[in-house]
């Protein structure tokens, strides 16, 4: 794990993400190197990528594959002792917790040989590796290497040739050296997984629309906690304190931009903290954990009671006496203790929206928590820029008073009902049937419904102001909260409820999958349908698409029937798999072609079902620790063979398992889609 993420800047948060790529950091050329008349050395020379290594032969159990070399057996050569290596670099990996020699650049394996013929032949090799860098390993590489020896070749020693050096696979003609055999050039065993050559990067649409969506949500989050009593009163407050203690208003103005900086600075910090702690790669697995899902369900619903007045969320006040000390100093030093001081002042009312911010960015991994963040601070700190600007704009704002407090108590029941997704999420992954999706649906509209009551004035918090009269503008947020809650209605009787679908579980884990009062809903038809369904397949409700969850009986199918596969990487608590089943793969033209023209497979990477024991087998991503559950088998095998961790994924293939064009993640175009869909079958067609 890279501990100098402090050090990426604003800028990496606007860069294109890499699509996933499949890696070839290691490639290997042979020399063979004459010592006497019947004595010569095979040299294995490897060259390894920057940032990337090979480790030694001599690697501890627990640890990563060490380096081997099989040599083929011949009656015309014997080896004298064992493969030499180089001195290399030890270090105590921090991952495989011992201590590790590996080479990084180059580096070249030799070995000694007695020849007992007099003919020319050749030895073969075959070298098995692992190649790492500091963010991830690739699965074992197998490379055959071959070393040609010429006992009868005498080549003359030259400024060029040396006399004892004869190179690998040469041609002895007019004494010249033709060519040099390197193994790119040579065929992979057809049994293992080839890495191919890297492939240029392309963006990753999932990706960038996921920190899109992040960026937004956290800077409208940001001007929500600028409305909050802790923060909106400290812009007129602020504003002052920069015109009356600058000469100039540039001056001012300038002090103002600093201070804007600064509160940017800060919060992104906070977010490459949570980024250090936890990895950045490793972020994005927390989201189908079920403690982590069980550990912020209670965070958030204290975090939503704090907002609902029942007690404050208050960091020490010797910590804000002395920062606010530091701030009276002036000069650049003192704005950013003053930035600080706002963060300490307000945390009663920021916290629980970062808080519940970096939850979430956390559950997406990658440098979402700095996208956040940033969106996050843009938010709060924009205002204080732009009126130290244009101090005249200060008159039109409103003043403080009891709305502001109204402004807490929405986030707050906003928090309460985001907390249960959380809590849904663990409940799926375990698959517990605790928490269906009517009864997700009856808790958020009970609270939506409170939330409709308590703007309508009909219900009071601990710190409501009393009011004769509410506003026009909360009349008419209540009336889309009600709008809302009676949407959500019919949601328990089967309803899709698309505008939220990626929040509720899914229409198949309830309990009517077809709705209330739907006769496919009738025992003995949902018997019939499923005695027609081949080994291994079910009906995923309401739209009855045919699905497998077992790989090899899908792919057994396919072949059977003639069809394309698709396998649907995707996950019980994945939000964006749950966008595209509603809400894209329902559209009739996509949704003809996953009944009829394909077989899909539904692989849940977060299934914590245990393997049976014999499926039970060593994780080629973590050496040393055993694969135990259903979901760890597809993430690996999605990681291994399509170098891509995220969900949902994609893959049209044949049944020679070669996939029939580029996988798509989370695609939101129905149109994209359906002609992403139909080029695959095109291509499966011209292969019959």
């Amino acid at each position: 794990m890279n501990k100098n993420i402090f050090l990426v800047s604003i800028m990496l948060l606007f860069s294109i993400m890499a699509n996933a790529q499949i890696y070839n950091p290691i490639k290997w050329k042979t020399n063979v190197q004459k010592i006497s008349e019947t004595e010569y050395e095979l040299q294995a020379q490897a060259t390894i990528e920057n940032g990337w290594h090979l480790y030694s032969q001599n690697v501890a159990d627990g640890g990563p594959l060490p380096t081997h070399f099989n040599f083929t057996k011949s009656p015309d050569f014997q080896l004298l002792g064992e493969v030499k290596e180089e001195k290399g670099k030890i270090i105590n990996d921090p991952v495989f917790k011992m201590s590790i020699k590996f080479f990084e650049k180059e580096t070249t394996f030799r070995q000694r040989i007695k020849i007992s013929s007099n003919k020319p032949f050749k030895i073969k090799t075959e070298v098995e590796f692992m190649a790492c860098n500091d963010e991830n390993c690739l699965p074992p590489s197998y490379d055959e290497l071959e070393f040609n020896i010429s006992p009868i070749a005498k080549i003359t020693a030259s400024k060029d040739i040396p006399a004892n050096v004869v190179a690998a696979n040469v041609k002895v003609d007019s004494l010249k050296v033709i060519e040099e055999v390197q193994v790119a050039d040579l065929p992979i065993k057809k049994n293992i997984s080839p890495i191919k050559k890297p492939q240029k990067a392309k963006p990753n649409k999932q990706d960038l629309n996921s920190l899109g969506t992040i960026f937004i949500l956290s800077f409208l989050s940001g001007f929500a906690a600028l409305l909050t009593p802790c923060v909106f009163p400290m812009i007129p407050m602020t504003v002052s304190f920069f015109t009356k203690q600058s000469k100039t208003k540039s001056q001012g103005i300038k002090k103002a931009i600093f201070y804007g900086i600064f509160i940017i600075t800060i919060y992104i910090f906070l977010g490459a903290v949570v980024t250090w702690a936890f990895g950045a790669d490793s972020l994005n697995a927390l989201s189908t954990n079920v403690w982590f899902n069980l550990i912020f369900f209670i965070l958030l619903v204290f975090f939503a009671f704090s907002f609902l007045g029942a007690f404050e969320i208050m960091l020490p006040n010797s910590l804000a006496n002395k920062v606010d000390n530091q701030a009276d100093k002036g000069g650049i030093i003192g704005i950013l203790f003053m930035a600080l001081a706002l963060a300490i002042v307000s945390f009663s009312c920021t916290g629980p929206i970062v808080g519940t911010l970096l939850v979430e960015a956390a559950s997406r991994g990658g440098i979402a928590p700095f996208v956040g963040m940033f969106g996050f601070s843009l938010a709060l700190a924009l205002p204080f820029t732009l009126f130290a600007a244009f101090p005249g704009w200060l008159n039109s704002l409103p003043k403080s008073g009891g709305w502001l407090n109204a402004v807490k108590v929405v986030l707050g029941f906003l928090e309460l009902a985001l907390a249960f997704k959380f809590l849904s999420n663990a409940d799926l992954v375990l698959q517990l049937h605790w928490f269906q999706r009517e009864t997700f649906l009856a808790i958020w509209i009970a609270i939506f419904g409170a939330l409709a009551f308590y703007l309508f004035g009909k219900i009071q918090l601990p710190h409501d102001s009393p009011a004769a009269h509410i506003s026009v503008g909360r009349l008419s947020l209540g009336l889309i909260v009600l709008s809302f809650t009676i949407y959500m209605i019919p949601g328990l009787w089967g309803a899709p409820l698309n505008l939220i679908s990626a929040f509720p579980p899914p229409q198949d884990y309830s309990e009517s999958p077809y709705g209330v009062g739907s006769s496919k809903g009738n025992s003995n038809e949902i018997g019939s349908l499923a005695a027609e369904l081949p080994e291994g397949a079910h009906l995923l409700a309401p739209h009855d698409i045919m699905a497998f969850d077992d790989y090899d009986k899908g792919l057994a199918y396919a072949k059977k029937v003639g069809k394309p596969v698709m396998l649907d990487f995707t996950g019980w608590a994945c939000v964006n798999c749950r966008k595209m089943e509603q809400n894209v793969w329902t559209e009739p033209a996509i949704m003809n072609i996953l009944k009829n023209n394909v077989v899909l497979i539904s692989l849940y990477v977060d299934d914590k079902r245990t393997l049976t024991a014999e499926d039970i087998v060593d994780s080629k991503l973590n050496p040393g620790k055993k694969i135990k559950y259903i979901g760890q088998k597809w993430s690996e095998m999605q990681t291994l063979r399509y170098k891509s961790n995220s969900q949902p994924y994609y893959v049209l293939m044949d049944h020679n398992e070669q996939t029939l064009l580029e996988p798509v993640g989370y695609t939101a175009a129905t149109a994209e889609y359906q002609s992403w869909l139909e080029e695959g079958l095109s291509k499966f067609t011209k292969e019959l």
